[in-house]
């Protein structure tokens, strides 16, 4: 009976420090996703604190899904404004390759991103929580991402001074921001910007109301640099 007590004891510590173990990879951020959608935009439509607040949403949600390890950049455009060169994002996101949370590589260099052969679409480009962003065709879309780009990952530029950025996106009413569709799917007319994940059309405005006229839930592709 001592000896199975020993027994018994020892095998339950062990389990208490592969427990343990397992809790501090999660910590530590052992997940190797590199590349998500937002789940939830921060509250405030467009206006998500600057490139600076949009990189620390990404980092947050990175880290909940055990990939904090890494440094998460939004891939956002700001535009030429107050003082400021312009921003592409383009520029922002590391050199690559990304993977999603289920371990497909959507890109493999930024060229790669920005050209045909990219892997992104409505099945791959999944949340930090690995999961299916609704698009065209489903009960509520959500399909227009944040992004303030052209499909070669420049700023968009502004049409007659039309914001395409909602402000740097500081903007939580009025203005627009350049939004891509991640299901490739919509009702644009122009079939290049139509199949574009990064640059289809512009919003109807920065709140939160305003984006989801358009389909859009204000949320953000955000990828890891290194």
């Amino acid at each position: 009976m001592p000896g199975r007590f020993v027994l018994f004891a020892s095998t339950a510590v062990a389990t208490v420090a592969l427990i343990a173990g397992c809790g501090a990879m999660k910590s530590s951020g052992g997940n190797p996703m590199s590349f998500f959608i937002t789940s939830a935009n921060p509250g405030k439509g467009g206006d998500l604190g600057g490139l600076a607040g949009a990189d620390r949403f990404c980092q947050s949600l990175a880290t909940s899904a055990g990939a904090g390890n890494k440094t998460w950049r939004a891939y956002l455009s700001n535009a030429a404004m107050n003082g400021q060169p312009a921003v592409n994002a383009r520029d922002r996101i590391g050199t690559g390759p990304w993977t999603n949370a289920k371990g497909v590589v959507v890109a493999t260099s930024v060229a790669d991103l920005h050209s045909a052969n990219a892997k992104l679409g409505k099945s791959t480009s999944l949340t930090e929580k690995g999961e299916t962003v609704t698009g065209f065709g489903d009960a509520v879309n959500r399909h227009d991402i944040l992004t303030g780009s052209r499909p070669d990952g420049t700023v968009a530029v502004p049409d007659a001074g039309k914001d395409t950025t909602c402000g740097n996106w500081t903007r939580s009413d009025g203005g627009s921001a350049m939004v891509g569709h991640h299901d490739r799917n919509g009702t644009n007319p122009d079939p290049v910007a139509n199949a574009s994940w990064n640059s289809s059309h512009g919003t109807r405005g920065c709140s939160v109301d305003q984006l989801k006229m358009s389909g859009s839930a204000g949320l953000m592709y955000c990828f890891a640099t290194n």
